[in-house]
């Protein structure tokens, strides 16, 4: 395994595949998603073993709502019982717990249970896990604009002021350093709408493997791979001379 010195402090992770993997067995699309959250429990195990800082997860895009209501209902349903059943043992492992995007479209019930979840972990520090709910890159990036804008025409900052790291502090991560490993499951290789701003110099890395398959060997070959690479950040890296 790789040193800790060229492990990611911050993994962002698109976690695809769960239909595909319960459609495949002949079982319910729901089942996917249960599945899919015992997945996410390894990944968070892995994560602690390899002492990541951060780890930031896509579990509902603005998108979602266009697939079928019974199944965004049971989606939506099964987030709330894994909330309720897991928080505990995350919190007793200092798991920090902070949900990212609109909450307003859920339902009175999810939206206490994500409070009391934050309000419970926060002085945790082992590892953030950031829950992209609701959340859209696009939707995320006007609301920074419109704030500042705001901001300009209060008289609260004078738009040469603005410029991309004022933009990028207003972003839903903008307290945050940004990922440095992209992983996406289910063979998919697309970002599909998720933190647009900050991956810009992130590595990418795509897996066949869908998400209710990913365990802690999955996530350590993600890891492995990311530790051979060299990142440039726009700039041309190492000269090697012959």
């Amino acid at each position: 395994m790789t040193s800790p010195a060229s492990l990611p402090e911050h993994v962002a992770i698109i976690m695809d595949g769960n239909g595909r993997w319960a459609l495949r067995q002949g079982r319910p699309r729901t089942d996917g998603h249960e599945a899919g959250s015992d997945a996410l429990k390894r990944t968070i195990e892995t994560a602690l073993k390899y002492r990541i800082r951060i780890l930031t997860v896509y579990a509902f895009s603005s998108e979602n709502w266009s697939r079928p209501k019974s199944e965004v209902r049971k989606l939506l349903e099964l987030f709330l019982r894994a909330l309720n059943r897991e928080v505990r043992e995350l919190d007793e492992h200092g798991v920090r717990i902070r949900f990212v995007g609109d909450r307003s479209a859920f339902n009175p019930a999810l939206r206490d249970g994500m409070a009391r979840a934050e309000k419970r972990t926060r002085d945790n520090s082992a590892l953030l896990l950031n829950v992209a709910v609701n959340y859209g890159g696009h939707a995320d990036i006007a609301g920074a604009a419109r704030r500042l804008a705001e901001a300009v025409a209060r008289d609260e900052l004078d738009s040469k002021q603005i410029d991309a790291d004022r933009l990028g502090a207003e972003l839903a991560l903008g307290d945050q350093i940004p990922p440095d490993l992209f992983i996406r499951t289910g063979g998919e290789m697309r970002l599909s709408n998720f933190l647009l701003w900050e991956l810009a110099y992130t590595e990418l890395y795509f897996t066949e493997v869908l998400w209710p398959d990913f365990d802690g060997g999955d996530f350590e070959a993600a890891l492995d791979d990311y530790a051979r690479r060299e990142r440039r950040f726009g700039g041309l890296g190492e000269v090697k001379h012959a």
